[in-house]
């Protein structure tokens, strides 16, 4: 470890120590897992690791979760959020995410009373200050801490430092719900959930790493990484791909030539704010 990421994650260690308790918003990614092992690290057992289990949360997921948990030695529950029911989220608008946190949250309160934990916290870090990210507006209103900012850390020193400490993480594929497979104002259904987690489980049983299925109505949208992309003309792939992508109710399966992108979703945010605004009328 190096004397600068060391003196991180000592800062990192002093800030969860001051918070002496905490519930980690743990979903079993990158930042979840890495803030689980600080909060180990600074308070023992006093820091609970509590997954939201939902329709937008892939089942892989959830198992992927519970084992991690296992690895880190750490005392790990599983709670039912119910984000689909509330309009504003399944409506699907840019701020969909602020609904989704929280539902979250407002789960989580109760529990870190019950439980004698004194803090929410969740993995958060500097990359997402730099985008879309309306889930942070809520975690802030609700007072919801997030460590890795407040440490300043980046995605690369969290991957760095996950890998020094033997997480299997280290270099998973970043992860978001299934719900960002929607481009904004597409309503979203349990049953297009449950289309787009088949859809991305069949890519990911032919050994695909880093992609997304982008949901489109009848087409489906596939992001993948440039590096596995020639894998798939390979040995009949692309053909089992759109037999079962069929199978499950798309007509057309379309492969993305800028290969996988994280928060893709949000290009159309940004082409929107360049757009300039008609000119008013007069009168």
């Amino acid at each position: 470890m190096t004397p600068a990421l060391r003196t991180k994650y000592d800062r990192l260690l002093g800030i969860l120590k001051e918070l002496e308790s905490v519930i980690v918003a743990f979903s079993g990614g990158v930042d979840s897992t890495f803030l689980a092992k600080a909060a180990k690290d600074a308070l023992g057992d006093k820091a609970l690791l509590v997954t939201a289990d939902s329709e937008t949360y892939p089942a892989s997921e959830l198992e992927e979760s519970r084992r991690l948990a296992r690895h880190l030695g750490m005392r790990h529950l599983v709670i039912e959020t119910r984000e689909l029911d509330n309009p504003e989220y399944a409506r699907n608008a840019p701020n969909r995410c602020f609904f989704c946190k929280e539902e979250l949250f407002t789960k989580l309160g109760p529990l870190a009373a019950r439980e004698g934990m004194a803090h929410l916290v969740y993995g958060a870090n500097m990359d997402d200050l730099g985008d879309h990210r309306p889930g942070m507006e809520a975690a802030k209103r609700m007072g919801v801490r997030a460590p890795l900012i407040e440490a300043e850390f980046w995605k690369t020193e969290i991957r760095e430092l996950s890998r020094e400490f033997d997480l299997p993480t280290w270099d998973k594929p970043s992860f978001a719900c299934l719900s960002s497979r929607f481009q904004y104002g597409d309503g979203i259904t349990a049953e297009k959930l449950r289309q787009v987690d088949a859809a991305e489980a069949f890519v990911r049983s032919l050994g695909f790493k880093q992609f997304r299925v982008r949901h489109h109505d009848r087409l489906a949208r596939l992001e993948i990484a440039r590096e596995e992309m020639g894998r798939l003309w390979e040995d009949g792939i692309q053909d089992s791909i759109v037999a079962r992508f069929r199978e499950l109710g798309y007509l057309y399966v379309a492969v993305d030539l800028q290969g996988f992108r994280s928060g893709s979703a949000n290009d159309a945010l940004k082409l929107i704010r360049k757009i300039p605004s008609p000119p008013r009328g007069k009168g």
